[in-house]
């Protein structure tokens, strides 16, 4: 893939390394400016290309900062952060990070059409509009997510679940590998998150991969190949009843 005339950030298309892990984090340290102590103290994760992996824990367990150091979006006081073998950054396109609903300004006036088109935007850079085949990306992807009939609508007119799902058409019309997804199952009722679940083994079906920040634990032997615990910024080993094989598997 070529990179796009000036592009949003310094980062580049870079190819993917042949045999790597779709996510791999060696003994990430991370804090926040002004904070006492780290919200990551040593995690590594592997999380191999084509799987879903479940990231659990209490709140303030380092959840949300895992994605978000794995995003670019905090700075990592000290280890490695690999997607697709390459720093973060470099294969940014490849990569679409999906915020917890809170922090989505849903009073925008933006259409559900227009959010999930701007997933393209990655691919353009700077003063470059979508054209036709960006279009037709983007209107597929809110077919797949079932939204076509609410392309027009403005986002902060959907419900809960709506507003998930229009986040992952998103992701899809970015045409990302790597999805990291911080708590989408929040406030949603359940035959949503049947149909996120649903949305989400599509994906993996087709070859993405997703790490899925999650307190629902009901799901985890079923809708997940791999279950990271975090506590108080740790990878936390103590043995989880029916899921402790996927633990040690996708640890390293």
């Amino acid at each position: 893939m070529n990179d796009p005339w000036l592009p949003y950030s310094r980062g580049r298309h870079a190819e993917p390394v042949q045999g790597a892990p779709a996510l791999l984090a060696e003994s990430l340290f991370v804090t926040y400016p002004g904070a006492h102590g780290l919200a990551l103290r040593g995690v590594s994760v592997r999380v191999p290309c084509g799987t879903c992996a479940a990231l659990i824990g209490p709140n303030g367990s380092g959840k949300s900062t895992l994605l978000k150091a794995v995003a670019g979006l905090v700075s990592v006081a000290s280890g490695v952060v690999r997607v697709h073998g390459n720093p973060v950054g470099a294969c940014h396109h490849r990569l679409a990070y999906l915020p917890q609903r809170g922090e989505i300004d849903w009073a925008f006036p933006i259409s559900v059409e227009r959010l999930v088109l701007s997933g393209r935007y990655v691919h353009l850079g700077w003063l470059s509009w979508p054209g036709s085949r960006d279009r037709e990306i983007a209107s597929a992807a809110l077919d797949h997510l079932g939204l076509s009939s609410l392309a027009d609508r403005q986002i902060g007119m959907l419900s809960g679940g709506q507003q998930q799902k229009a986040l992952l058409a998103r992701a899809l019309a970015q045409e990302a590998d790597l999805l990291l997804l911080d708590e989408p199952f929040n406030a949603v009722d359940a035959r949503t998150q049947d149909s996120i679940y649903q949305a989400m083994r599509s994906l993996r079906d087709g070859g993405k991969t997703l790490v899925v920040a999650t307190h629902d634990l009901s799901r985890l032997d079923g809708a997940f190949d791999a279950v990271v615990r975090l506590r108080d910024g740790q990878v936390e080993t103590k043995p989880l009843n029916g899921v402790a094989g996927k633990e040690r598997a996708w640890t390293t």
